[in-house]
């Protein structure tokens, strides 16, 4: 009798236990692997030391690690209770930001908080994704094909958008809006509705270009033609193709890139933190690192589909596609394929608030792991 009551009293640390067990240890094991990639180049950035990038960063990724963990514990009706809250909490933040933000690179992006410098678009995308999948777990697909049913989750979608806009952050709000449209297709958007989206789209482009900022618009420019401002506007894109290109196919070694060392690389600890490693690994180094890049991204969608529950497919899908966009964005920037963004590269980077959204975001994909073969927020017409 003593013996079942102690088991009684004991029976939730073995649940928990039960849920760490649960978690997907190689993918945990894939995401360590590339922050100690970001830990050596952030090293490298460092000019050979842990200060000022590596060791702070470590210290930050400790401490992603064990929130993931704790949210990965976390059953899908606690993470739908969660998600109007953390909505509201990261618009707030939106707000805020516009009203006292911290003025860097001529946007405001930042608040002061405690000391802390925080970046409230990082939490809005992930907001942003656990809401749209707690909206649309409750929707079967019948009725998704009712235009009236799509509006409020569509204004879920355009005001942060908005907001992040008028910070000024275009590459953010464009992240934010593909995330979102992806999630409205996953959940049973319609073709025809896809369609009157998309017809718009030229027309709105050539009217968000009239509002651009100047300095976006020179971004444009430089694009195009690089060489025309080889000391101002192109400067940045130009160092990063010498970079790129006199990195060979092994690189110059760790820690002799000739164009990281010597600083002639623009923001080498966040933004082109990959021009550095593949300066210095090569183009073995940078094809390496593209595909453990793409293993998480498979991976999530992976998490995904093996989800029996609408809210974790759509949780896991919302999670990698935005990681994969972030990837997308950042290697394509240094890359000269796309304007330069100011986009980091995810687990590898300089940037706390960045870092720790994304370990928030793998956490809410491992609970949708620990727990995909829950039912929850089933219904007749969704079994249908």
């Amino acid at each position: 009798m003593k013996f079942q009551k102690r088991l009684l009293r004991a029976e939730p640390n073995f649940q928990i236990l039960t849920k760490l067990w649960q978690v997907n240890w190689l993918y945990v094991l894939l995401i360590c692997a590339l922050a100690v990639v970001g830990y050596g180049a952030l090293y490298s950035a460092g000019g050979g030391t842990s200060r000022p990038f590596a060791g702070p960063q470590s210290i930050r990724f400790c401490f992603g690690v064990v929130m993931m963990l704790g949210i990965s514990l976390m059953s899908p009706a606690i993470l739908v209770r969660m998600a109007w809250p953390l909505y509201i909490f990261s618009l707030i933040l939106l707000v805020a930001v516009l009203r006292m933000g911290h003025v860097g690179k001529g946007a405001e992006r930042w608040l002061m908080l405690g000391g802390l410098q925080v970046q409230p678009s990082e939490l809005a995308k992930i907001a942003l994704v656990l809401m749209l999948a707690a909206w649309f777990h409750k929707i079967s697909y019948r009725r998704m094909g009712n235009p009236l049913l799509l509006v409020p989750p569509a204004i879920m979608v355009l005001v942060p958008v908005a907001l992040v806009l008028k910070e000024p952050n275009l590459g953010t709000a464009v992240i934010i809006g593909t995330v979102g449209a992806c999630m409205f297709f996953a959940a049973g958007m319609r073709l025809w509705q896809i369609a009157l989206l998309i017809l718009p789209m030229p027309f709105l482009a050539k009217i968000a270009y009239g509002h651009l900022h100047d300095y976006q618009k020179a971004r444009v420019t430089t694009f195009l033609h690089p060489e025309s401002d080889p000391l101002g506007a192109g400067y940045n894109i130009i160092q990063s193709k010498i970079a790129l290109g006199s990195g060979g196919m092994w690189g110059q070694g760790y820690l002799h890139g000739t164009q990281g060392q010597l600083n002639f690389l623009p923001e080498k600890q966040t933004d082109f933190i990959f021009t550095m490693i593949a300066e210095e690994w090569g183009y073995v180094g940078g094809i390496t690192v593209i595909g453990m890049l793409l293993l998480l991204v498979f991976g999530g969608m992976l998490i995904s589909m093996r989800s029996r529950n609408q809210f974790g497919r759509l949780l896991g899908l919302g999670i990698s596609v935005n990681f994969f966009l972030y990837c997308a964005v950042n290697l394509s920037m240094v890359m000269g394929a796309i304007p330069v963004g100011g986009v980091p590269l995810p687990l590898i980077s300089y940037g706390g608030s960045a870092m720790l959204m994304v370990m928030f975001g793998f956490g809410l994909l491992m609970s949708a792991w620990v727990h995909r073969n829950d039912t929850f927020g089933e219904t007749a017409d969704k079994k249908d």
